[in-house]
């Protein structure tokens, strides 16, 4: 795999298709070459560790995720999520594509500020949870959904690729619809360690099929504990993923570690 961020940052994972950054998103991605990744998945903080309380396994348990997801005034929150984006774009190809993933907390931001750092949005992907946690103050409709933003650089050359096809193939050969369903992560994928955020394999696996071709790079700066890097790699594609948390990255190390060598055999 080519080295695509400066050599004076050291990797804290590197195999043959695939690297791991342990560092601040903000600095790692402005030592990305212009212009070298065909596709961003990013599932930025929601900012939603506010000492509040929700459901989880059936108990009553906080909300607070870490100090990464603590946020400021809105003010602060939007313009962090300018900065990001605007990493991103240099970062992308003319062609390329990025997704970033939110709740009602962020993607209204995230939607304004890709426009203003020069973005178009090609789609508003609604991830329909078929097993939500309940809605512990019963106040409000359960929150079941999540939403997913595909988009390309707002340029009129720009012609991003879409598996069509592929797609199609997996919706029972009818047109795909922008409302995907599917359960929540399973246990099976949090064997090697846990993330509070953690998205399905399932979900990934179709962005990565959806709008890359084999052997590309897929970039992922706030990658957790690795789902976007599982997928890429199922997918026989390359990948990059950048956190700040040792603990995370060491469990998209042991993911992708296994996954090699499920291949390998």
């Amino acid at each position: 795999m080519d080295r695509i961020i400066s050599s004076r940052i050291k990797a804290f994972y590197a195999a043959e298709s695939a690297e791991l950054f342990l560092g601040d998103s903000f600095k790692i991605l402005q030592k990305i070459k212009p212009e070298t990744v065909d596709m961003i998945f990013a599932d930025p903080p929601y900012f939603l560790s506010n000492d509040g309380i929700t459901c989880k396994g059936g108990k009553m348990v906080s909300v607070n995720k870490g100090a990464w997801d603590q946020g400021g005034g809105l003010k602060a929150k939007h313009e962090f999520n300018r900065r990001w984006i605007r990493l991103c774009r240099k970062a992308l190809k003319p062609n390329g594509t990025i997704w970033i993933s939110g709740t009602l907390h962020n993607i209204y931001s995230i939607g304004m500020a890709l426009e203003q750092e020069g973005f178009k949005i090609i789609n508003n992907i609604t991830w329909q949870k078929t097993n939500p946690p309940p809605n512990l103050a019963c106040r409000c409709f359960t929150h079941s959904t999540e939403t997913v933003l595909w988009a390309r650089k707002d340029d009129r050359n720009a012609k991003n690729f879409f598996n069509y096809e592929k797609m199609k193939e997996l919706n029972g050969g009818r047109q795909m619809k922008d409302v995907w369903t599917g359960g929540l992560t399973k246990p099976s994928e949090k064997k090697e360690g846990r993330h509070p955020t953690q998205k399905p394999e399932y979900l990934l696996e179709k962005i990565v099929l959806a709008s890359t071709r084999v052997g590309e790079l897929v970039l992922d700066p706030f990658c957790g504990s690795g789902t976007t890097g599982a997928a890429a790699l199922r997918c026989s594609r390359q990948f990059i993923g950048i956190d700040n948390e040792e603990a995370y990255l060491d469990i998209s190390r042991r993911r992708l570690e296994k996954i090699r060598h499920e291949q390998r055999l």
